[in-house]
């Protein structure tokens, strides 16, 4: 049996967390199920009830992928208004030549309340500038103001707001800290640049298709009517801007630059950029990354990794681990704390990971396991799913070690596909058909193991924060709800719905963290998301579960 899959040893069960346990005899939290109920009828028929992807507005599903609407961003320990407002870069010419390189035609808005995608990042800076020693970064993936309102709207079972920041979720009605919201573009520099990953070399440089956007074409807020249905997937004819994948946006987040979909922290030509975590790692900040989808997906691999594409999994784990890579053949230091999915994923061949890629498990290799464990000399306590153990349970012992001897820790779950099993909006884990490509169509199926041997994402976060604030009392830590995307790719509202509350379940225990671990004086917390999809919520009364 590979190192991989070696079962971990002894699991305790002492409560130092203060974690609930899971068992699977509960209940769902709900005996009914009119979300699942929704989605199945839609997929059926697809047909317009109440809500839809995409463009057409006659079907349910005419889109899977991103688009280019507004993002919203709720802010926790400070607020926007050092880029929002008068001080948008959309109001400036010049700062817009200077964020792009160029002006995209029709961006400049002298009347622009938004801000850019980048700006998340000099928040964050600005944050630990102004004394904040605890900085958190939210990304729940692919959640735009819509998907945002659908779970508000099933978690409140009413329909309170139409608009702006509003109420029914953890995040946005949290008031034990200043808070404020705001929203921001996403665009990326460019989409079609073209890449060699063996020489980790930009091979065309601008792509065909560049970045901006145009409020007249998308709409002045994040829950505007788009006022051309064709504009924010670049699909019209006059002017086209490109919208952004997770790679690029994850970047614009966590090193402040414009970039081209697919990069991870380089710029348009396939230099390295420093992300934030990085930076202050150099500075004695502890550095954590926790996610739902696999470890070094694009969004958990920004935090701190370098590669001129995306999809370069398992060179980006080794960034993530401080083990040698193609973009860093004498390594980089690696993070303090790497929690998430991509346990049991095994590929024989991946062209996109290039040559040096090594057949086995598609995000980390055994061989570099075996080096960062500690049992062999390494610096990780290291928790993989076991079969007959309570993933939990496992994850809270190891933190502890972890914690109490001031090591690492690398914590590898999931099921097939390489994510921590899909909450749905009842919360019984119970998904239903989808509307995605044809290999996501089906509903998966989660067996009692598939539950009890992994952890929440609530689970992670509270485990990366207690292993991170014994190594150091100034940490980053990024928290990815990346089934968020997953959902909306496949266009469930059943899916989506619980993904979003599965991130907010994770943000409140946070919150609650840090009211008793020294309180809010010191943390700033940032959640938001990283683009947006198209959904558009016809009849939001359908989605109040009644």
């Amino acid at each position: 049996m590979s190192y991989l899959f070696r079962g971990i040893l002894t699991v305790l069960s002492i409560g130092v967390l203060g974690w609930t346990e899971r068992s699977n005899a509960q209940p769902p939290e709900s005996t009914s199920d009119p979300i699942a109920t929704l989605q199945q009828q839609s997929v059926q028929s697809n047909q317009v009830t109440w809500g839809h992807w995409g463009p057409n507005s006659e079907k349910y599903s005419s889109w899977k992928t991103h688009s280019n609407r507004l993002i919203p961003a709720y802010i926790f320990g400070g607020n926007a208004s050092q880029v929002s407002g008068a001080n948008s870069v959309y109001r400036n010419s010049d700062r817009i030549k200077e964020l792009y390189g160029f002006e995209p035609t029709q961006t400049l808005n002298p009347t622009a309340d938004y801000f850019d995608q980048t700006d998340i990042y000099r928040l964050q800076k600005w944050a630990v500038e102004a004394g904040k020693k605890r900085i958190v970064l939210f990304v729940f993936d692919g959640m735009d103001w819509q998907t945002t309102h659908a779970a508000a709207i099933f978690k409140a079972g009413k329909v309170t707001y139409e608009s702006g920041r509003g109420s029914g979720l953890g995040f946005q009605d949290y008031r034990g800290v200043v808070t404020d919201f705001g929203y921001f573009v996403t665009s990326p520099l460019n989409e079609g640049t073209t890449i060699n990953v063996d020489d980790q070399r930009v091979t065309k440089v601008g792509g065909n298709i560049p970045g901006g956007f145009d409020v007249a074409r998308c709409g002045e807020f994040p829950w505007s009517p788009f006022p051309d249905a064709q504009y924010p997937i670049a699909a019209n004819q006059d002017v086209k801007h490109a919208y952004a994948d997770s790679a690029s946006s994850a970047t614009s987040m966590t090193c402040g630059i414009k970039t081209y979909n697919d990069a991870i922290n380089v710029d348009v030509s396939g230099r390295e950029v420093l992300p934030i975590a990085r930076t202050l790692q150099e500075q004695g900040f502890a550095v954590g990354v926790v996610s739902s989808v696999p470890i070094s997906h694009a969004t958990p691999a920004a935090a701190y990794s370098n590669n001129i594409h995306r999809d370069d999994y398992q060179d980006l784990t080794r960034d993530q681990l401080g083990v040698a890579s193609i973009f860093h053949s004498g390594g980089l230091p690696g993070v303090d704390v790497l929690l998430g999915g991509g346990w049991g994923e095994t590929k024989d061949k991946d062209g996109a990971q290039g040559k040096n890629f090594v057949p086995g498990n598609r995000y980390v290799t055994d061989a570099d396991l075996e080096k960062i464990d500690q049992r062999n000399g390494g610096k990780y306590h290291v928790v993989q799913r076991t079969a007959g153990a309570n993933g939990k349970s496992q994850l809270r012992h190891a933190a502890q070690l972890a914690a109490l001897s001031k090591q690492r820790l690398f914590g590898y779950f999931g099921v097939k596909g390489g994510h921590l099993p899909f909450r749905t909006a009842n919360g019984d884990f119970q998904p239903v058909d989808s509307f995605g490509t044809a290999a996501t169509d089906k509903a998966e199926k989660y067996s009692s193991a598939d539950i009890d041997e992994n952890p929440e994402l609530v689970d992670m976060t509270l485990a990366a924060a207690e292993v991170l604030q014994a190594k150091s009392d100034r940490w980053w830590l990024m928290v990815e709800a990346g089934d968020v995307d997953w959902a909306n790719h496949a266009n469930n509202i059943d899916n989506s719905i619980g993904a979003v509350i599965s991130g907010d379940n994770a943000f409140l225990g946070l919150a609650k963290w840090i009211e008793n671990h020294g309180g809010w004086h010191d943390t700033y917390v940032i959640v938001t998301a990283d683009h947006g999809h198209y959904l558009i919520i016809d009849r939001p009364e359908m989605l109040t579960g009644k």
